[in-house]
């Protein structure tokens, strides 16, 4: 079984991180209003970033990892800049 790691624009611009087993599930969840407390009330919005990962361990890694980024380097992640 797969588990990601990803990024959401909301659409204030904002990014949110996150783990989760199916990404269009998740991002359809984030935009019923059933998602996240903080993206409730930033929705729409679009999974723009996602890392494969086997375990949830390893995603929830990821996820705390990430969630440390400055907004810059988050969004090199985005744009597959490498030295991020």
């Amino acid at each position: 079984m797969s588990f990601y790691f990803y990024l959401a624009r909301c659409k204030d611009d904002s990014l949110y991180a996150g783990y989760c087993k199916n990404l269009a599930e998740r991002e359809a969840t984030h935009n019923s209003g059933k998602g996240a407390k903080y993206t409730r009330a930033k929705g729409p919005v679009k999974i723009v970033y996602a890392e494969n990962f086997a375990t949830k361990s390893e995603a929830m890694k990821r996820e705390y990892e990430v969630k440390k980024f400055k907004r810059s380097q988050k969004e090199a992640l985005i744009k597959n800049d490498p030295s991020a």
